[in-house]
């Protein structure tokens, strides 16, 4: 009993709704604040993460930025449940809102219903943190609104429809919007970015060849390999693949950006429909490549989901990073395995790589050759495993430019005729699988087993004639596999209803090994 006129006792604990993410998946995380009597402190539990647990000391201070100080109680805040590993400086900002309630300043009916996440600066401004569209799904998905920094809010904007969104610039104005001394306008999704084509296959002289095959690549989503001597323009035609390849349709949109948001590389929340295009350097370490690290991020491959992986120098890579890429490019998804858990990531990835034939480049140049030629091109070439090979549909030899390709005028025909082709090539595609009920594929490179048969059925003149390649060609299950595929593709691309010795015939003449080893 209280004496007349005497307030009531302050609560003494609070609750609210924060998320932790494992990879592409999350698991809702309750933050709870308890003050209670003993001696001045402020103990985190509940297997923080370093950053985690830095979020003392810039809740502290963010608090302080308002002019208010820790209770000089025992502060305790558990991250339940407690057995699920947390990850992130997002912590921060539920944290302090927990704080708030428990000291009495702020109403507990603004996160009743609400996920909360943010980092928080010195002086009480709410910084941008990762996976922001990865948490709107996720509180659409539960029916609960969202506390977010403002600038994410145009990140989290895209599920307004479905959700209630606070965007803050900092607790101070968070503060205020809960008490009711000013409104946070609910935020805007930034509008689609769709950057215009920049490198056009008109520059791109000579080398009708290996734009057949970037074209092929395209609209199948094949995996393509180009042998050349230095400068022969392999590099430039993969910086043009892009520029052919159709946009991403809104559901491809919005999985590629959540990639990229819990990746922490979504600009400004600005989400693009231009497919990515991820050019790492050879030094990529097997965690830069695969994801992983400390906070298991996305990697390489991951971040090139719906889009291209482009590997230049691919010999120059260290063998472990390329035989990682082998798992991703037959199933589409990577696996990182950690000592808490097993993240996994999408990674429906097209492989573009470049390499010259030796370590000198010039093995067919008898004038430029080292003295080592052919043995260098065969200690060159064995960097590169077999089985990686055999997952590479097209590959092409890229000749040297001659100066009188130079001189010729440019091409006719650019990248917009060709991504017109593609787009075609790609709409018949969709609609084949949408027909056989799988919208899940898009392309012909992720169609297996029964459905391969289904979409490319040969006929007795085709498949002798794949016998006969396989018998060649020593090809693999595999390697038998892709080779239809590719020849579905070309099919594709001319319009026709079924598969022909001459579409055939041209996949078999883009499946060669790099050059005979001495």
């Amino acid at each position: 009993m209280t004496r007349s006129g005497s307030q009531a006792p302050a609560l003494t604990m609070a609750r609210v709704r924060s998320i932790a993410f494992v990879g592409m998946e999350t698991a809702e995380v309750e933050v709870q604040v308890q003050v209670a009597a003993g001696l001045p402190a402020f103990t985190l539990v509940g297997l923080p993460d370093k950053a985690v647990g830095e979020s003392r000391e810039r809740v502290r201070a963010a608090l302080n930025a308002l002019g208010l100080a820790l209770p000089p109680r025992r502060v305790t805040v558990n991250l339940a449940p407690a057995d699920l590993a947390k990850e992130g400086s997002h912590f921060d900002l539920p944290i302090a809102l927990g704080l708030l309630i428990v000291m009495g300043v702020m109403p507990a009916d603004l996160v009743d219903g609400r996920i909360a996440l943010g980092e928080l600066a010195l002086d009480g401004s709410i910084q941008p943190v990762a996976g922001v569209l990865a948490a709107a799904i996720a509180a659409a998905g539960k029916g609960k609104g969202l506390i977010c920094p403002a600038a994410c809010g145009g990140e989290a904007a895209w599920l307004a429809g479905e959700i209630a969104i606070v965007a803050a610039p900092s607790l101070l104005a968070l503060l205020d919007h809960a008490r009711g001394l000013q409104v946070l306008r609910p935020p805007e999704p930034r509008p689609i970015e769709d950057p215009p084509i920049l490198a056009d296959l008109k520059d791109v002289k000579g080398q009708e060849t290996a734009k057949r095959a970037l074209e092929i690549a395209a609209a199948g989503g094949h995996n393509l390999l180009m042998i050349g001597p230095p400068g022969a323009g392999k590099s430039m035609l993969a910086a043009r693949l892009p520029g052919i390849l159709p946009p991403l349709d809104a559901a491809e949109v919005l999985e590629v950006g959540m990639i990229h948001s819990l990746g922490g590389r979504l600009v400004e929340g600005r989400l693009s429909r231009r497919r990515p295009f991820r050019a790492p350097h050879h030094a990529a370490s097997v965690a830069a490549m695969v994801g992983g690290g400390p906070q298991a991020r996305p990697g390489e491959v991951s971040l090139a989901h719906k889009g291209v992986l482009f590997l230049d120098e691919l010999p120059e890579f260290q063998r472990p990073v390329l035989e990682a890429l082998r798992q991703p490019l037959e199933t589409g998804w990577v696996q990182v395995a950690r000592a808490a858990a097993h993240v996994t990531w999408p990674a429906r990835f097209q492989l573009v790589a470049a390499m010259n034939p030796c370590r000198c480049g010039h093995l067919d140049n008898p004038a430029l050759a080292c003295p080592r030629a052919p043995r260098c091109a065969a200690d060159y070439q064995d960097r590169i495993s077999g089985p990686l090979l055999d997952r590479i549909d097209l590959t092409i030899e890229v000749p040297a430019v001659r100066g009188s390709d130079l001189e010729l005028p440019p091409p006719a025909e650019g990248s917009a005729e060709v991504a017109a082709r593609v787009a075609a090539a790609r709409a018949v595609q969709t609609e084949r699988f949408q027909a056989l009920d799988r919208p899940d594929l898009r392309t012909n490179a992720e169609a297996e087993g029964e459905l391969l048969e289904r979409i490319a059925p040969l006929d007795a003149g085709c498949r002798a004639l794949l016998k006969r390649a396989s018998e060649a060609f020593h090809l693999s299950a595999r390697g038998w596999h892709r080779l239809i595929r590719v020849a579905r593709t070309i099919a594709d691309l001319e319009g026709a209803e079924t598969i022909r010795k001459a579409h055939l015939a041209e996949a078999i003449g883009f499946r060669r090994r790099p050059p005979a080893r001495a």
